[in-house]
């Protein structure tokens, strides 16, 4: 490949579930890119966890570590001096990862070219940020509505204990649901007076 094209690759932001529904397209068994929507892929940019690493022992060196963002997992396989470059990426750390998407075995992974610590209230941000570039063509059914608000309540219902919940830890909870939509019918509970902000960005139900 050469520095041309490789410019030419943006780094997508994406969330692991976005790109475990792309389709592989293959060159016979060469991975071309990913197809997800109008978007042909061949670097991303993702943040997750990394909640398992496995380091081969023999004359070819490699590692496997297992990244975790809350919508779907995917491996990072690393080789030859790669594998002492990132050899202090552990389990446990928030990362962020640039690299170039590969398959092998019917598997999609990445080869990152970059991975960097970060502090977890990343994986937050990057939730809110792929949610906001998705625009909602259809309407939400007042069904969904009605759903999201039950599960809404109960998050914050089930927090008495504790004094109440986050909102952003609400968020994170509710991974099938937009932030945006989270964020407006905990703002008309408020309206409403069947929840309250003890401090801001936290809320207690009041009923």
């Amino acid at each position: 490949m050469t520095d041309e094209q490789f410019k030419r690759n943006i780094a997508y932001k994406l969330r692991i579930g976005d790109i475990l529904m792309g389709k592989p397209i293959l060159d016979g068994e060469r991975f071309s890119f990913l197809e997800l929507g109008d978007k042909k892929i061949v670097r991303v940019n993702v943040i997750g966890n990394i909640v398992e690493r496995f380091d081969s022992e023999g004359e070819k060196r490699f590692s496997v570590l297992t990244l975790d963002d809350g919508s779907g997992q995917i491996k990072l396989r690393i080789f030859a001096d790669d594998v002492e470059k990132f050899k202090n990426i552990n389990q446990g750390q928030t990362v962020l990862i640039i690299g170039l998407l590969r398959h092998f075995n019917n598997e999609i992974y990445i080869n990152p070219e970059i991975i960097k610590e970060k502090d977890s209230k990343y994986l937050l941000i990057r939730k809110l940020e792929t949610e906001k570039n998705k625009i909602q063509k259809e309407p939400v059914a007042r069904e969904q509505i009605i759903a999201v608000k039950d599960k809404i309540l109960g998050a914050i219902k089930s927090a008495e204990d504790e004094g109440g919940i986050e909102i952003d830890k609400i968020i994170m909870g509710l991974k099938n649901i937009s932030p945006v939509i989270i964020n407006q019918e905990i703002q008309k509970f408020l309206e409403e007076g069947i929840v309250f902000e003890p401090r801001p960005g936290k809320v207690r139900y009041l009923g």
